[in-house]
């Protein structure tokens, strides 16, 4: 009797090694923004007089008095409105700021593209400054900081939902953006903004601490809020977006 020959089995293929996303996956673009703020800042820390500061300061600053009539407009008060968004208070303001642009910025960069993420933080900038401007016009206090720009990230952070697709390795907002009236009935987008809102006021009213100078502009946020929130379809790919 012949013995019958084992059959023969095809090895199973080893599975595809699992995709391990990046620690520091941000987009070129955000790395520039974190750049360019961490580089000015150490510029002023370490290498520029006090004079010097104080005239970068009076150059690049959002000083809404400047707007009164009482002063001549120069080259710098057409440009401040936006140059202030890379200046900051302080290390703490700084840190703070760019924790917030690599968690909001990096998804909404990858969506848009460089280009329309540049747009998008001039727009939100500028619109920061214009209500702050509307409610303060006499203010000569100079207004500093990344946040303007950063809360319009988190207005269109919203209106996706905070949906966020990785599966092409670089994390997006996902999906088209959803209407106003869906927006206001997601339970977990209104509790972000209802938290977000409490915390603007209460630091923009009470600040850091006891010394006034660390308070926070919250208008300016709320400004730039607005602008994401609504204004974001103008940014997005026009195939992406619904209308409102």
């Amino acid at each position: 009797m012949n013995d019958a020959l084992p059959e023969e089995r095809s090895p199973e293929p080893e599975p595809a090694p699992e995709r391990r996303e990046p620690v520091f996956n941000l987009p070129a673009i955000v790395i520039g923004a974190i750049a360019l703020c961490v580089g000015i800042h150490l510029l002023r820390l370490y290498v520029l007089t006090a004079d010097q500061d104080f005239e970068l300061i009076l150059r690049g600053a959002f000083i809404p008095i400047r707007y009164s009539g009482e002063f001549d407009l120069d080259f710098y008060a057409f440009t401040s409105p936006v140059t202030y968004s890379f200046l900051h208070g302080s290390v703490a303001h700084l840190l703070i700021n760019m924790v917030w642009l690599a968690a909001f910025g990096s998804p909404l960069a990858n969506r848009l593209g460089a280009l329309r993420f540049v747009v998008f933080w001039v727009v939100s900038s500028i619109a920061a400054v214009a209500l702050h401007y509307s409610l303060h016009s006499m203010d000569n206090a100079p207004l500093v900081g990344a946040s303007g720009a950063i809360a319009g990230m988190m207005g269109a952070a919203a209106r996706f939902g905070f949906r966020v697709d990785r599966s092409a390795g670089k994390p997006a907002f996902a999906g088209v953006l959803l209407p106003v009236s869906l927006v206001f009935r997601s339970r977990t987008v209104m509790t972000f903004l209802v938290v977000w809102m409490v915390v603007n006021l209460v630091t923009g009213i009470y600040g850091f601490g006891p010394d006034m100078a660390n308070r926070i502009a919250w208008e300016a946020h709320v400004g730039g809020f607005l602008v994401g929130f609504f204004g974001i379809q103008f940014f997005d790919h026009p195939q992406r977006s619904m209308p409102l």
